[in-house]
């Protein structure tokens, strides 16, 4: 009786070894996107345009700042004033 006790025990722990896994098991993950440093300039196209970029923007802590010097946000005579 302890020896079939002994076998059951030595299958079991020769099953659940085999069961470990490989160790250089990498997991690839998407890449993060990049942020842009500058204004695109298709979001001066137009006020439309302009008001799509600005509401898309994440307030972010970490992030680099945007580099807005060169940026003239565009307006319109015809258009109606929308808020951002």
């Amino acid at each position: 009786m302890k020896s079939h006790h002994l076998l059951i025990a030595s299958c079991l722990a020769l099953g659940l070894s085999a069961c470990g896994g490989d160790d250089e098991e990498t997991i690839d993950l998407p890449a993060a996107p990049v942020a842009a440093a500058e204004v695109p300039a298709s979001a001066t196209v137009s006020t439309t345009a302009y008001r799509t970029y600005v509401a898309s923007l994440v307030n972010s802590e970490t992030a680099a700042p945007l580099d807005v010097n060169k940026v003239v946000a565009p307006t319109s005579e015809t258009e109606v004033a929308q808020p951002i």
